[in-house]
């Protein structure tokens, strides 16, 4: 019997999943999967872009350990794709290669001064705040005031992780050095803007809820943000997230502020403008007060207001990266493609490649999406037998050998048991859960111990 052997590039949810679904679809061959990962841990984004304080979310990675453990699978992380191994390193071994390999960059937002010194991108906070190896261990926490763009999900994290107190994150996984970061951070009020109304946010009504649950913060909104069109009056009649937003809008509306050291304002029908700086450094938000349209959307009304901040965190979206010999759309940040087969500048299909996840589709949609998605590129990887590759050394073996011909310290699925019993020690010996290990060749000589 025919054996496809497949790479899939990243050991996220996208690439874990595409991995499982086609262990069990219906087919005539068996397969073999190899799963690449630049870090030397599994789980992506589920590890290094949710924040420390959402354990329900994190429960995720339960379902892809279940996954790995099954023995099907094997992982090589601490490989880069497109420095140790390439495009061609995988037509000699594969039929065939999915990337996963997400979206971590950020969007870029446009305005006067959002490259001031204190004007961060959110992506770049998260994967600070989630131990991600490949950042600088340290954070200027230094502001007092605060301003975050955006009116989604990761708006949402980045502003509570900015409020709340450190010593209330210590029941996560939050690393060390994140904690002594927030421990330090002199922050009395964080701003969070968006364009649109409260009935137009993008994040979801549990996460709205978590806000009004801080210690030792207030939640902050405006009265002049609620006076409702149509448009939102209809949506909160139709879709039932909208209207428990409304239901916890409302409980907020009729609080009565406390003493709290920390305030969490939220601003609605903002659209940025520029942001103010003097000597080089952040000084101020500048931003124009729009209104409902009746439609959903919004116009400006020409108002400008400023609110004076020290720093400034733009979380309007994430970002493609581009990859090593494989077509990719710089205006959408994702690899061109139809319904996962990966598509060059012609339209025609690229033989043996294909995407799944993020950088297939772009960043929408939740983690359980990416199921789904997944289900699609596999559905035309199983159909495209004449479209894969016809490599020279598919023995499961060869790959092996390449890797250590050239020393590339890579870690397998014991490794990873390695580094996650070690974190789970370091939490135990200071009373927590986990601590997460940072430095990446820590994570590396943990993996690879015997």
């Amino acid at each position: 019997m025919t054996t496809l052997r497949l790479a899939i590039v990243g050991a996220g949810p996208a690439g874990i999943y595409a991995a499982d679904i086609l262990h069990k679809a219906e087919r005539q061959f068996d397969v073999s999967i190899d799963l690449f990962e630049q870090l030397p841990a599994p789980y992506g984004l589920v590890r290094y872009g949710v924040a420390p304080d959402h354990p329900r979310i994190k429960g995720i990675i339960n379902a892809l350990k279940d996954v790995l453990d099954a023995g099907q699978i094997r992982l090589f992380g601490n490989v880069h794709y497109g420095r140790d191994i390439t495009l061609n390193d995988l037509k000699k071994h594969y039929n065939a290669v999915i990337f996963s390999t997400g979206a971590i960059r950020d969007a870029s937002l446009n305005i006067p001064g959002i490259d001031l010194e204190g004007s961060y991108g959110a992506a770049d906070f998260v994967s600070w705040y989630d131990g991600h190896p490949d950042v600088p261990r340290e954070w200027p926490l230094t502001a007092r005031a605060v301003a975050v763009i955006g009116n989604g999900n990761v708006a949402l994290d980045v502003a509570r992780i900015l409020a709340k107190h450190a010593d209330d994150l210590l029941p996560t996984d939050i690393p060390a050095n994140v904690y002594e970061g927030l421990a330090a951070s002199p922050v009395t009020d964080v701003h969070m803007f968006g364009r649109r109304g409260p009935m137009q946010v993008k994040f979801t009504p549990l996460e709205l809820r978590e806000l009004g649950e801080l210690n030792d913060v207030d939640v902050i909104v405006h009265e002049e943000d609620f006076d409702y069109d149509e448009a939102s009056r209809a949506a909160i009649e139709t879709n039932k997230q909208v209207l428990v937003i409304d239901r916890v809008f409302t409980q907020w509306r009729a609080r009565e502020t406390s003493a709290a050291s920390r305030r969490l304002h939220l601003h609605f029908y903002a659209r940025p403008i520029e942001v103010l700086g003097v000597g080089g450094a952040v000084t101020g938000f500048r931003y124009e007060r729009t209104r409902p349209d009746g439609e959903g959307g919004v116009v400006a009304t020409g108002e400008i207001r400023e609110v004076p901040i020290q720093a400034i965190y733009r979380a309007v979206g994430y970002f493609g990266s581009p990859l090593d010999g494989i077509p990719f759309d710089e205006t959408r940040g994702v690899v061109p493609n139809r319904e996962g087969q990966v598509l060059d500048d012609n339209d025609e299909q690229v033989n043996g490649v294909y995407a799944t996840g993020w950088i297939k589709r772009g960043p929408v949609g939740l983690i359980g999406h990416t199921k789904s998605d997944a289900m699609e590129t596999i559905k035309n990887v199983v159909n495209d037998q004449a479209n894969w590759w016809s490599p020279t050394h598919p023995e499961e073996q060869a790959i092996v050998d390449l890797l250590e011909s050239r020393g590339i310290e890579y870690t397998n699925l014991g490794g990873w048991h390695n580094l996650d019993q070690h974190e789970l020690a370091l939490g135990e010996a200071a009373g927590r859960t986990r601590i997460k290990v940072v430095p990446r060749d820590e994570m590396v000589a943990v993996s690879r111990r015997s």
